[in-house]
């Protein structure tokens, strides 16, 4: 059908001041030919209803920080944008719940639950411009991970859209909720391909007290004396909600010093977050260098932290890399990427946590020194049993490189899932693994 066929057709869905031209050549890919700009939930369903019998392909996108991770179309038929779809839906900060439209911006809505004393605790890349459905939809996290968990730890209840227009309703609004299958995690991470998430609830926490951030420099760069403080620390009686390192570059980019650096946070009572820290200065081993960031200094480094190694403007990368390990093999992928690195020619960001085993590694320089530096990461991860995720890339360069990697043995469910909930394939095609 054509895009004027279409846009006619549309008219009886949506006003018609809701959708406009669409974008088809943009480097990242992931358009559409013609984008709609739902204001509801209803709207969403109508329009997703409308495509499923016509046979029109859907994308979906909130505020674009995920355009360039994964999908093998450059544009659908509809690029159905959340962009005007936001707001607080409920607030219960007895319960310590929040409902959310999904479009809304993530820093948005943790500075109005600041306001309450609380927050969702969970730490995206980008968190300023992420939109809440994006950072579920792709269970995206950061560093303090470690202490917050994932995504999936902090969703109690979504409500969906199904392709042919049904709305379902999964967990609740209540922290001790128990409905039968947790449905909320078949949702969390499966990159839009099931569903277009409308609303969120999250269960909230309150704001720490007091915050610090220990910065442990190893100068000499030791990877064995590094893997034993690990191993003490964590099987010490701290609670650290990151113990993140840093590869040289990125240590740089953030610190000044280039050399291996552990980020150490905890959050906790003021009296707590000390006692910890001090005893962290016994624990850590001789010829290191240790800095102390409290308070404000901490907030700014984990500002810069989660707006690097995704800077501005995500177009300007050449590619990031998700690699999950077991969390001590971390040492070993970071030390690939400073082998890796080539100056002058390809730069190369990483950090991993040393308590969940996830790294993240942005690359950036010469095309082929990019794409040949992603396929050894990965097969550095299958050595350590592990896997890599290219999270972002061009268009052009995710038709060349497998951005999901192999297929896992249990492959046949989610193929078997999305032909259930999505029979025609009109949502977000090709967009995940195995080219779901």
């Amino acid at each position: 059908m054509s895009t004027t066929s279409i846009l006619s057709e549309l008219k009886a869905v949506i006003s018609e001041d809701r959708f406009a031209a669409g974008e088809t050549d943009h480097e990242l890919g992931n358009g559409g030919n013609i984008t709609v700009y739902p204001q509801s939930e209803q709207e969403i369903a109508n329009i997703l209803s409308y495509a499923d019998q016509s046979g029109q392909t859907v994308s979906i996108m909130g505020a674009g920080t995920k355009r360039g991770c994964g999908g093998l179309v450059e544009s659908t038929d509809i690029l159905l944008s959340l962009k005007s779809y936001s707001g607080i839906v409920e607030h219960v900060p007895g319960d310590m719940t929040v409902t959310v439209k999904a479009g809304t911006r993530f820093g948005e809505l943790q500075e109005y639950l600041s306001r309450y004393n609380q927050r969702v605790s969970i730490d995206p890349f980008t968190p300023q411009t992420s939109t809440v459905g994006g950072v579920i939809a792709a269970n995206d996290s950061g560093p303090k991970r470690l202490g917050y968990g994932s995504a999936r730890d902090s969703v109690i209840g979504l409500r969906v859209v199904y392709p042919n227009g049904t709305i379902i309703r999964t967990g609740g609004k209540v922290v001790k909720n128990v409905a039968g299958y947790d449905m909320n995690k078949l949702f969390i991470g499966s990159m839009g391909t099931l569903g277009v998430l409308s609303e969120i609830t999250f269960k909230l926490r309150p704001l720490p007290k007091y915050e610090t951030l220990v910065l442990i420099s190893f100068p000499e760069g030791n990877m064995d004396q590094i893997r034993k403080f690990c191993i003490r620390l964590l099987d010490s009686m701290l609670e650290p909600v990151s113990l993140e390192l840093l590869n040289p570059p990125l240590a740089e980019k953030l610190t000044e010093r280039r050399s291996k650096t552990l980020a150490i946070a905890f959050e906790d009572v003021e009296s707590s977050v000390l006692y910890q820290e001090n005893y962290l200065r016994d624990l850590r081993p001789d010829g290191t260098e240790v800095r102390v960031l409290s308070e404000e200094e901490a907030c700014d480094f984990w500002n810069k932290f989660y707006e690097n190694p995704v800077i501005e403007s995500l177009e300007e990368l050449e590619a990031s890399v998700k690699i999950g390990v077991v969390n001590l093999d971390v040492l070993h992928i970071i030390e690939e990427t400073i082998k890796l690195e080539n100056p002058g020619r390809l730069s190369i960001q990483a950090h991993g946590g040393m308590g969940h085993g996830l790294c993240r590694a942005v690359m950036k320089g010469e095309e082929s020194l990019v794409a040949d530096t992603i396929l050894q990461l990965r097969e550095k991860a299958r050595e350590y049993g592990g896997y890599a995720t290219v999270t972002h890339l061009p268009y052009k360069q995710r038709k060349q490189i497998d951005t999901w990697g192999e297929k896992p043995p249990y492959f046949f469910l989610m193929e078997g899932i999305k032909k259930t909930v999505d029979p025609n394939g009109i949502l977000n095609p090709q967009r995940f693994l195995g080219g779901i």
